[in-house]
């Protein structure tokens, strides 16, 4: 499905597009003939992103961190206007613990990056924001099929649907949804796994409906269904191989 909204090209910004989802989003997009903005907090992976991308003059990666808001309305107001905003954004590291082991300050950098940071994107991207454009979410299978060490993932994976129905409503027309990805192979799991990311993900295929562990691609393909169709907001899209059914 074509994301275009106007002539000319169409006006993308990525927060978590340094890596993994957010890199093959940005990179489809870039393939299709969207202006994109990547945006993390490492200066070096922009740069080895930057490096992977194609450019065309049509990429800009810009540092900066969407917790802290000063940062996120300077961000809005360099990137100019916009038709889409996207944040697969997310630092869980040292939040997968049982509960008398869980680190507060795991548990806040979590929510900070899951649910702060997106509530700031919005808040300061509206206003940029093309009234026929869109704000996407990512928050994750860990809502719908919690686990032991989960809790404050599955916590804030759960708050983005609430979050995204109130600001559809509250900034209608433009739409906002989540994507809801289960177990996808990108780096993040080496923080989540270690040395057992391979088995971890192998064992979870064979579970699974589909087979098959999921790709960045697969979740990429599900945020531009949902960035180009203008008749979807305030919804969770799921996309994770049947894991809520097995």
């Amino acid at each position: 499905m074509s994301i275009d909204t106007h002539a000319g090209h169409t006006r993308v910004l990525i927060a978590g597009g340094s890596s993994g989802m957010g890199l093959a989003l940005a990179e489809s997009l870039l393939a299709e003939g969207a202006e994109v903005v990547i945006v993390g907090r490492s200066q070096a992976r922009l740069d080895a992103a930057r490096r992977r991308l194609p450019d065309g003059g049509r990429l800009r990666a810009i540092a900066a961190d969407i917790t802290d808001e000063d940062a996120v309305a300077a961000l809005c107001e360099r990137s100019g206007p916009l038709d889409h905003i996207v944040t697969t954004a997310a630092d869980i590291a040292g939040a997968y613990q049982l509960l008398p082991a869980l680190d507060l300050a795991a548990v806040r950098r979590v929510v900070d990056s899951k649910l702060v940071g997106p509530l700031l994107l919005a808040k300061h991207g509206a206003p940029v924001l093309a009234p026929a454009g869109s704000i996407t979410f990512t928050s994750g299978i860990a809502a719908y099929r919690p686990a032991p060490r989960g809790a404050a993932v599955a916590a804030v994976n759960g708050a983005l649907a609430s979050l995204a129905a109130a600001l559809a409503v509250e900034l209608g027309p433009i739409r906002v949804n989540v994507v809801s990805p289960g177990w996808v192979d990108t780096p993040i799991w080496a923080a989540v796994a270690g040395d057992a990311k391979d088995a971890t993900l192998g064992a979870m295929a064979k579970r699974l409906p589909v087979g098959r562990i999921g790709t960045p691609g697969d979740v990429a393909d599900a945020i531009r269904f949902l960035m180009g169709n203008g008749y979807v907001t305030g919804t969770v899209l799921h996309v994770e191989g049947g894991h809520r059914l097995a």
